[in-house]
């Protein structure tokens, strides 16, 4: 069990073995040894393992195993191997603890993801992803109002949303896949809002849209559609900028941006979808943002950034039945003992990174 574990560890650092020997002073055959269960570390070299790999020692014995299923990184194929294991192996440990905390409850915590049953059965022009999005809207209560707490709206129905810290690695926009037929979506927690709400809203298309699609739709253009539309709805879009324009002000673009969540080129691909301006209109404002590097960093106030507080109230709620202690509280939020009690008094500061 724990040279498992420990290979997991390792890989989620993104050490080699000669990374980690010489982290605690040992060669990197002796952490092969422990790896292939050839060789048990005291507990001394635990610890030293422990405090290296950032992780409590009670993770070598945690029971509890799990594996990604249909794994679909947005941007996998420019991805080096060695980050794409360690994010796969952060986003298990996460998975791990998420699913020992909800076995923990007498009753399952967590709703079971289902598909709106309304959708059609093929979609066979994008421009159905319109009364799609409609559909799972209505379905799911949200209206035509922007969604505030996309995070919530998802874990609400189903969808388990986890963070990483992708901030060093520009080309990852996200992950999906699935952990015992459960859906997952995993973004980085340090994004800007807008890119993390698309990349969520994107995921989700996949998920409303499996098998769905006629062949030669494009299923990143779909979901791209989809992510729009979600965001911010064509009656929405209507209602704030008519059914028909020549010209939009950047300026309506950043209000709409602040008010729905969807960046300014993304709103852009929304009104020509919709037909509100021509697709040479649009063409024109891309060039114009990428000569002014609002490619890169769009101006006016940034969307906040998306918080996922999921995990840790579970944590608390569990900790008030009585199902778990204080000291199993701390080791599923991987902090010590000291800092948990001090959160628990009101007296440290938001965790929820910890996830």
């Amino acid at each position: 069990m724990i040279g498992q574990r420990l290979y997991r560890a390792r890989k989620a650092a993104g050490l080699s073995l000669r990374d980690l020997g010489d982290k605690i002073g040992l060669t990197h055959a002796a952490i092969k040894k422990y790896e292939d269960e050839m060789s048990t570390p005291t507990s001394t070299t635990l610890l030293k393992l422990a405090r290296a790999l950032n992780v409590r020692t009670e993770y070598f014995f945690r029971p509890e195993t799990v594996a990604l299923d249909r794994i679909e990184y947005r941007k996998r194929s420019t991805l080096p191997k060695k980050r794409l294991e360690a994010i796969e192996h952060e986003v298990i440990d996460q998975i791990e603890r998420r699913i020992e905390l909800e076995n923990l409850f007498p009753t399952p915590p967590v709703v079971p993801f289902a598909p709106v049953s309304a959708l059609p059965a093929q979609i066979t022009d994008l421009s159905q992803i319109e009364n799609i999005v409609e559909l799972v809207r209505k379905a799911w209560d949200l209206g035509y109002d922007p969604i505030p707490d996309l995070i919530d709206v998802l874990e609400t129905h189903g969808i388990r949303v986890f963070m990483i810290d992708a901030n060093t690695d520009p080309k990852f926009d996200g992950l999906a896949a699935s952990v015992n037929q459960m859906p997952i979506i995993v973004v980085g927690s340090n994004w800007p809002g807008d890119r993390q709400r698309f990349t969520l809203a994107h995921e989700l298309g996949h998920l409303m849209m499996a098998d769905r699609l006629a062949a030669g739709i494009d299923e990143e253009v779909a979901c791209d559609r989809f992510a729009g539309a979600f965001l911010i709805p064509r009656k929405s879009v209507e209602q704030e900028l008519g059914t028909h324009r020549n010209c939009i002000e950047p300026k309506e673009l950043s209000l709409l941006k602040e008010e729905f969540g969807l960046s300014m080129a993304g709103i852009l691909y929304r009104v020509r979808d919709l037909g509100i301006v021509t697709p040479a209109w649009r063409d024109e404002q891309a060039k114009l943002f990428r000569i002014k590097g609002w490619h890169l960093t769009e101006p006016g106030r940034q969307c906040p950034a998306e918080k996922s507080h999921v995990f840790e109230q579970m944590v608390f709620h569990a900790l008030a039945e009585d199902y778990i202690g204080e000291s199993k509280a701390a080791e599923l939020m991987r902090i010590s003992l000291t800092s948990f009690q001090r959160i628990r008094a009101l007296e440290g500061s938001d965790v929820a990174a910890h996830q």
